[in-house]
């Protein structure tokens, strides 16, 4: 009887140690996820300079029937710019407001080409800017926006870019895309 108890002792440690071994997984590191975006949007993504200086997407939301994200920028420790974008399907990055549903301002046109130019409202107002795709690789795409009907502001374009898979460019010591911690 102490024979048999013993064998079984044995097939049971065999059993088990066959069973913990085969069941282990291989552990290989996590690779970021492929983005296909020049501007990735999924809550959480981050933009970090410092405590001072970032933008989070913190959030989504309906407005007039379509998906927006949130994105939430702390700039200089107390200046805050709450944004709400999505890209539709002809690649247009689109701004709007919860507070003006019908608002849509064009913030960028991911499927132009260089020298393609278009207006962020195409009111003529104060606050439409013409904007200009300046540049445009596999990689990177970078547009310049002019206030042409300010008064004060016309001919001071600025430039702003974005990365494919990164979205904003920046030197960001911090950088998270859809869940993955890239910097």
């Amino acid at each position: 009887m102490k024979n048999a108890a013993l064998k079984v002792s044995i097939l049971i440690m065999l059993f088990t140690t066959v069973v913990s071994i085969g069941c282990k997984k291989e552990r290989s590191p996590i690779q970021p996820p492929i983005v296909d975006s020049f501007l990735p949007m999924q809550v959480g993504n981050l933009w970090y300079t410092n405590k001072q200086n970032y933008t989070e997407i913190q959030d989504s939301t309906i407005i007039g029937g379509h998906l927006f994200y949130k994105f939430y920028s702390l700039i200089g420790g107390d200046g805050v710019s709450v944004s709400y974008m999505r890209i539709d399907d002809r690649g247009k990055l689109i701004a709007s407001d919860p507070k003006y549903p019908t608002l849509s301002i064009i913030r960028a046109d991911f499927e132009a080409k260089v020298g393609y130019k278009f207006f962020t409202t195409g009111k003529g107002d104060d606050i439409d800017e013409e904007v200009t795709v300046k540049e445009k690789t596999d990689t990177r795409m970078s547009f310049s926006f002019d206030s042409i009907y300010h008064p004060n502001l016309k001919g001071n374009p600025y430039v702003t870019s974005y990365i494919k898979g990164q979205g904003f460019s920046g030197n960001w010591t911090r950088l998270r895309i859809n869940g993955a911690e890239l910097k």
